[in-house]
């Protein structure tokens, strides 16, 4: 107990132990209050931003944009595809959809990985398996081919869904790294814009193989760009450390304090060994587990795979031109997710996640209602332009805040000794969560089409409550705040809970014997767990 409690204490020793601050807990895990009752020095970390640091945010997300060129490709090419091939529908299904098999492969294998060879190698080990599938499917001649080509896209992307994001938030400081993180999301829209315009104009052979040029442009831009600083200060390398903050900070910045804050995190993490995955299911990192798996598991329950493999069906099934659908779609995701990334170091993560969440309830609505429109004859010649108009809403949400924010604060919330399995592990769930909506959702659709946008609604109400909840508000802070902001209300929680059991087990006792009870005080000096923290 002795050692779990001092593990425990590790995020939080150096910033005041608990019993020296007022404990306040105000909209959540890791909330602004309880932010301001740490002792956590203000790290002074350059703020400016130097072309090192741009140039190695771009040639990182230049993966997100493959992640989205991936995520687009199924829904334009599906004509084609299947003429050319002589494709089943259930075939070109398995063809669609393999792709989230590949995508837990390389998840359950991304943190590990990344831990082990380092950030930019690891994605330039993604940029291979994607490379070599889109390779695959622009000269596929049969089925087979064309599912090896996206089973291997998947583990490649797999990979980049865990280590951008993670590379991006270790490489900016803490007053841009919500912005710079929303660059993710927007490249991956970029990717998925691209390919829903030019797939209706051009061959799905040559859409494949401009999928794969972000893959190169990624392998070649990785040579010119420094390692995660804190993985280098993770794996003992001290001088390609500093080398490496100081090339993303300018050479006249002054980095030695962030410097500091970084080692002395690191210290602290050297009594402790690298976490195995049974391991992560501690008490420790109980905050921080839930908030990363719930933030994915409604991400995908909330349809977001479903609706971009398979828009096509949802507006011919709505009586919607595909191609002109797509087009349009596609032209107001980008602004969409430019304003995410002007707003994200200025509103907040959480204020924007419940905006978004907030708004996918009603373009839920809408669809479910549109669909529900055309079993009355009055009122069925409504169903295309409220479908359409609860599509484009949806997108626009989803683009500012739900697609990108729960990466950004998986990246952000897990410290840096049990990232790689913690990673691997919501990563995995965002994969798995994703196949079985995308599998089904033809399913759902068959068993009723505003029953399943119904679904999804609830899905996204749920959201809106958890992040209100539960999701900690990160803008602002170092990687090392954050995680001892989590730390701390963890133990805020447990003195919590404490307090309630021991006032149960004592008001019982004082009722057989006030006397034994002291008059029914309360105390937690004989608490095993707070003897201990």
């Amino acid at each position: 107990m002795e050692r779990e409690s001092m593990e425990e204490g590790l995020l939080t020793g150096r910033y005041g132990p608990p019993n020296e601050t007022k404990p306040s807990i105000n909209g959540g895990a890791g909330g602004d209050s309880i932010t301001s009752d740490l002792n956590i020095p203000s790290s002074p970390a350059a703020s400016s931003l130097t072309s090192v640091l741009v140039f190695s945010t771009f040639v990182a997300v230049c993966g997100s944009f493959c992640h989205g060129c991936s995520i687009g490709y199924s829904s334009p090419v599906q004509n084609g595809i299947m003429e050319d091939l002589s494709l089943s529908v259930s075939a070109y299904s398995v063809f669609g959809s393999i792709t989230t098999i590949g995508g837990m492969v390389g998840a359950f294998l991304s943190g590990k990985i990344a831990d082990l060879i380092g950030r930019k190698r690891t994605m330039w080990f993604s940029d291979v398996f994607c490379t070599a599938g889109w390779l695959s499917i622009a000269f596929a001649k049969n089925a087979l081919w064309l599912d090896i080509g996206r089973l291997l896209i998947g583990i490649g992307v797999g990979v980049i869904c865990y280590v951008v994001p993670v590379y991006i938030a270790e490489i900016t400081p803490k007053s841009h790294r919500g912005s710079f993180a929303s660059a993710n999301q927007l490249m991956t829209t970029c990717g998925f814009v691209l390919i829903f315009f030019t797939g209706t104009i051009i061959s799905w052979r040559t859409l494949a193989m401009i999928g794969a040029i972000p893959c190169v442009v990624q392998i070649i831009g990785l040579f010119f760009i420094p390692e995660s600083p804190r993985w280098l200060a993770k794996s003992g390398r001290e001088k390609e450390f500093e080398a490496s903050l100081k090339c993303l900070r300018g050479k006249d910045s002054d980095i030695s304090e962030e410097a500091s804050d970084i080692r002395v995190y690191m210290e602290t993490l050297e009594q402790q060994t690298e976490e195995s995955f049974l391991e992560l299911f501690q008490r420790r990192y109980a905050n921080a587990l839930i908030i990363g798996v719930g933030l994915m598991l409604l991400q995908q329950l909330g349809g977001n795979s479903a609706m971009a493999y398979y828009t096509s069906r949802i507006f011919n099934e709505a009586g919607i031109s595909g191609n002109l659908g797509l087009q349009v779609l596609a032209i107001v995701q980008i602004p969409a997710s430019i304003l995410g990334l002007f707003l994200m170091d200025r509103s907040g993560r959480r204020p924007l996640l419940l905006v978004s969440a907030s708004g996918l309830c009603f373009a839920y609505f809408l669809q479910g209602l549109s669909f529900c429109f055309k079993e009355f004859p009055d009122l069925k010649a409504l169903t295309p332009s409220v479908a359409f108009t609860g599509t484009l809403i949806g997108a626009t949400f989803y683009s500012i805040g739900l697609g990108g924010i729960p990466w950004i604060i998986m990246s952000e919330i897990f410290p840096i000794n049990a990232k790689a399995q913690a990673g691997s592990l919501v990563t995995l769930v965002n994969w798995s969560t994703a196949w079985v909506i995308t599998y089904s959702f033809n399913f759902m659709m068959e068993w009723s089409a505003a029953g399943t946008f119904f679904f999804f609604l609830g899905i996204s109400g749920l959201t809106v409550v958890f992040a209100a909840v539960l999701v900690p508000e990160t803008k602002g802070r170092t990687l090392e705040e954050i995680q001892a902001s989590i730390a701390h209300f963890l133990t805020i929680f447990l003195f919590l809970s404490n307090h309630s059991l021991n006032c149960s087990i004592r008001g019982q006792v004082g009722t057989g014997d006030k006397g034994e009870n002291n008059g029914g005080n309360t105390s937690f000096d004989h608490s095993p767990v707070f003897r201990n923290i």
